[in-house]
């Protein structure tokens, strides 16, 4: 079977993802046979444009001169195609510029895009995330000279948050940005300097698009003084603004991907929502992101499996257990398989939970039954930092275990697979660490509604001796932490891979349900073997805790 094979059985056998879009009013009118043909024109764009740019991308790397970026051969080129192709505005609105297609659809492209090449990807990675931001919080004025060019993908978009001393601190914010007495469009002057920003500076499009955290002069200190403005490269006379790239960064991964210092000196921009909750605007854009740094998580996990496997079908060495004679395909040795199929059994989990997400985003935003929604928003709150971190982790150390499949020669980057090690480093870092989402989702979320929320969507889960022990053990902790404040810090990270590995079970749970072939018999096996244990394990380590409060 086929990547796309896998993912349209779980889209349609496993999740019934059509009829769930299709009874939310936008979507009726989608079918099946539409969606698959989406996904099967993706793989076919990803595979034959996106994909042959991997390495060159890596060896070639972004070039900085006199602050201009060149991005590596072929970038710029594939880009064009891209947006000129529709790709970015598939879940955009019609009225936007759009298709007007489910989110799902989407993630699954851009899941595609991230495992073929991430650096590329990472040029229209926030573009959905800065339209939906605009759509939801720009002016008028704004929203008819942007929001088209963003949703087509004709322009980029960054988010500028991250200063030199303000790294996850964002109420250590520098940046100002003053209001002009006479100006005749509301504009500000934004003054500041941002470091990290991907895409800040590049020559895939005529115009950039950045969204600028800042303050304005009355600002109160901390986050709740920060103010968004909308800050473009290209001013809409043609000029240039005061917008300079002072360098980009040499990183350990991701070499395709410009990630650069950028300074605002007395550049015009406009405000982007109510003055000093610029926090709330840019949260649409980072919540959208993180569940798109999940899907990341699994592309890159799959495209290291599928590199290792297709060597452990090929490679020979010694003598596997069950052989009378070598040397034996390495796939038949154990340690071999072990390593495969753990991998295949978070790549398939993972998919089901995420795109179970994407699809309650949609109902979230489009169901007409008010408790429907409701539910659907507890969802995504709740899971979407728990698939940002869990898969970004997986991503990482799965990909270093399916580089010990190649032996010595995945070390060598003639094969391919370090590189995906080296970037997926990252994705444990942007858009909110890992243990900040832990944190957001123990202590911003659990322990602030009592467990209540997260106590509501464990139960809807099938019944399990670790669902129920999760159930006992949030209990606990709302119990012990108002006595103990480093308690929920302290185990955070704990609690959310818990908390994976929980909703791991029940997606596996589905996929047995619906699956008739031998094709989920060994990552099925894989995961109750080897990955559910940890859940114990996790378990283990929040009770010995609780125990010391």
């Amino acid at each position: 079977m086929t990547a796309l094979d896998d993912i349209r059985f779980l889209l349609h056998d496993v999740l019934q993802a059509p009829a769930q879009w299709q009874a939310l009013p936008p979507f009726a009118d989608t079918d099946a046979d539409l969606a698959l043909q989406v996904l099967e024109e993706a793989g076919k764009f990803v595979t034959s444009v996106v994909a042959p740019l991997q390495r060159v991308g890596d060896e070639v790397d972004c070039r900085f001169e006199a602050g201009r970026v060149t991005t590596p051969p072929g970038f710029k080129e594939a880009y064009q195609a891209f947006w000129q192709a529709g790709w970015p505005s598939l879940a955009c609105a019609v009225e936007d510029g759009g298709q007007g297609l489910p989110a799902v659809l989407e993630g699954v492209l851009f899941e595609m895009l991230a495992g073929a090449n991430h650096g590329w990807t990472m040029a229209p990675g926030l573009l959905h995330g800065a339209y939906a931001c605009l759509k939801h919080h720009g002016s008028q004025a704004l929203k008819d000279a942007y929001l088209e060019k963003i949703a087509t993908g004709e322009w980029l978009a960054t988010m500028c948050l991250t200063e030199a001393h303000a790294g996850s601190d964002l109420g250590l914010v520098r940046t100002k940005g003053t209001p002009q007495p006479h100006a005749t469009d509301s504009s500000v002057r934004v003054n500041g300097s941002k470091i990290f920003i991907s895409g800040g500076e590049h020559d895939l499009t005529d115009n950039i698009v950045h969204l600028v955290l800042a303050r304005l002069p009355d600002a109160p200190p901390g986050p709740k003084g920060l103010s968004l403005f909308l800050v473009p490269k290209v001013l809409p006379d043609g000029s240039l603004n005061a917008v300079v790239c002072e360098r980009i960064e040499e990183k350990m991964g991701l070499h395709g991907s410009p990630t650069c210092v950028m300074r605002f000196d007395d550049a015009i921009g406009w405000q982007v929502g109510e003055a000093h909750k610029g926090l709330n605007a840019m949260f649409v854009m980072m919540n959208a992101a993180r569940l798109h740094v999940g899907l990341q998580g699994v592309g890159l996990l799959e495209a290291a499996w599928q590199k290792a496997h297709a060597y452990a079908q090929e490679r020979r060495q010694m003598r596997a257990p069950t052989s009378t004679h070598g040397p034996s395909l390495i796939h038949e040795h154990p340690a071999i398989r072990r390593i495969l199929d753990t991998q295949r059994a978070w790549i398939d989990g993972g998919r089901v939970l995420a795109y179970h997400t994407a699809l309650q985003l949609d109902v979230a935003a489009h169901s007409p039954d008010a408790a429907t929604r409701g539910a659907a928003q507890r969802w995504c709150a709740l899971v979407t930092p728990v698939l940002k971190a869990a898969m970004t982790d997986q991503a990482f150390s799965g990909a270093s275990a399916c580089l010990q499949v190649f032996g010595g020669h995945g070390y060598i980057r003639e094969w391919g697979i370090e590189q995906i090690v080296r970037d997926s480093r990252v994705a444990m870092i942007y858009e909110g660490t890992n243990e900040i989402q832990a944190i957001d989702l123990l202590v911003r979320k659990v322990l602030a509604d009592g467990g209540a929320g997260i106590t509501a969507l464990l139960v809807e889960l099938p019944a399990s001796p670790h669902r129920d022990a999760l159930i006992e053990t949030t209990a606990a902790l709302v119990q012990a932490a108002p006595a103990d404040p480093e308690l929920p810090y302290g185990v955070a990270d704990d609690y959310l891979r818990t908390v994976a590995l929980v909703l791991l079970e029940s997606a596996w749970s589905r996929i047995h349900a619906a699956s008739t072939d031998g094709r989920w018999t060994a990552p099925a096996r894989a995961f109750r073997t080897w990955v559910l244990p940890e859940c114990g394990m996790r378990l283990a380590v929040i009770q010995q805790r609780l125990k010391n409060t």
